[in-house]
C-alpha cells in the first residue's frame, strides 16, 4: 500500500521534479519509513520530530534535514491532495533553520594542488577540469553526450539540468585538451562522454569516491559540487555580471547567485584586513 502510493507520488511529479530532487526525495522516503517502521496514514508529528532529532545526532547539516522533511512535506500534501489521508502529521512540524553560511571554494594554490594530484590519470583530469572549466553540476557533468559538445564554439549544451531547463555552458582550451587526452586514451566505444567499462555513463557514486580520495590525500574537503562553487566564486571575482554567471550555472532565481557576490565581498574584506 505505502510503496503503491509512493510510487504514485513520484509518477504525477515527473515532470515537476528534476532527476536530482526524484533522487533525493526517493531516499528521504525510504530513510524515514524504515526508522518509523509504520503505515503513512499511521505516522504522526511525534514520529517525524523523532527522526529529525536522529538525524540531527548523526550530524546531519541543516540543510541537509531541511531537504528531507521537505521530501516528507511534498509526500503528505501529495496524500492529502488524493484524499488518502485527513489530516497531514507534516503541517505542526518546524522546518529547521538553515545556516547563513557561505559556500565553499577552492583557492588557486589548492586548485594546482588538484590539477596535480590527477595529473596522472587522464580521466580524472579531465573530469576535474570540465567540472572547474563549466561549472556544471555532477549529475549534469554524467549525462553530457559526445555529441552534446560543440568543439568549435567551446560549448556543450546540457539537455536537462535541474527543473528539466535546458542551457549551454562553455569550456576553455584546456579543458578541451583534457578531455581530448581522455579521449584518445580511452578503450571503450560509447556515446557518453564520461562512462564505465561496459559503455553506460559513469556512475555517480564512483565520481563521489573519487573526490573523497582526492580530500583525503591533499587534506582538504573537495566533492564535485566544490568545483561549481568554485567556478562561480572566480567569475564573481573577474566582475562578470550577476546574470551572466546564473545563465551559465542554470540558476533560475538571482538569488542563488547573488551569494557569489557575497563571497567575493568577504574575500576582499579580509583582504583589506590584512592590509590595516
Amino acid at each position: 500500500m505505502e510503496q503503491e502510493i509512493i510510487k504514485s507520488f513520484f509518477n504525477d511529479h515527473r515532470v515537476r521534479f528534476s532527476s536530482e530532487t526524484i533522487r533525493s526525495y526517493r531516499i528521504a522516503l525510504k530513510q524515514f519509513f524504515s526508522f518509523c517502521q509504520k503505515e503513512y496514514d499511521q505516522v504522526k508529528a511525534t514520529d517525524i520530530r523523532a527522526w529529525l532529532a536522529s538525524l540531527e545526532e548523526q550530524e546531519l547539516k541543516p540543510r541537509s534535514i531541511h531537504l528531507k522533511l521537505a521530501a516528507l512535506k511534498s509526500f503528505y500534501h501529495y496524500c492529502m491532495e488524493e484524499n488518502r489521508l485527513k489530516k497531514n502529521p507534516t503541517l505542526s512540524v518546524q522546518t529547521p533553520k538553515i545556516d547563513d553560511s557561505l559556500p565553499k571554494y577552492l583557492n588557486k594554490r589548492q586548485i594546482a594542488l588538484l590539477q596535480e594530484l590527477t595529473r596522472a590519470n587522464v580521466r580524472d583530469r579531465a573530469i576535474v577540469e570540465t567540472l572547474f572549466a563549466t561549472g556544471v553540476r555532477v549529475g549534469e557533468l554524467l549525462n553530457i553526450k559526445l555529441e552534446d559538445i560543440k568543439w568549435d564554439t567551446r560549448q556543450i549544451w546540457i539537455r536537462k539540468g535541474k527543473g528539466n531547463k535546458e542551457r549551454f555552458v562553455l569550456f576553455t582550451y584546456e579543458c578541451a585538451e583534457r578531455i581530448q587526452a581522455y579521449l584518445n586514451q580511452r578503450k571503450v566505444t560509447s556515446d557518453y562522454l564520461f562512462c564505465n567499462q561496459r559503455g553506460g555513463k559513469l556512475s555517480r557514486t564512483v565520481v563521489e569516491m573519487k573526490f573523497k580520495e582526492f580530500s583525503k590525500i591533499l587534506g582538504f574537503k573537495i566533492t564535485p559540487h566544490t568545483m561549481r562553487h568554485t567556478f562561480a566564486t572566480y567569475l564573481a571575482q573577474k566582475n562578470m555580471p550577476q546574470s551572466y554567471i546564473q545563465e551559465l550555472l542554470g540558476h533560475v532565481n538571482i538569488n542563488s547567485t547573488r551569494i557569489y557576490t557575497r563571497l567575493t565581498e568577504s574575500a576582499r574584506k579580509k583582504q583589506y584586513d590584512q592590509y590595516q
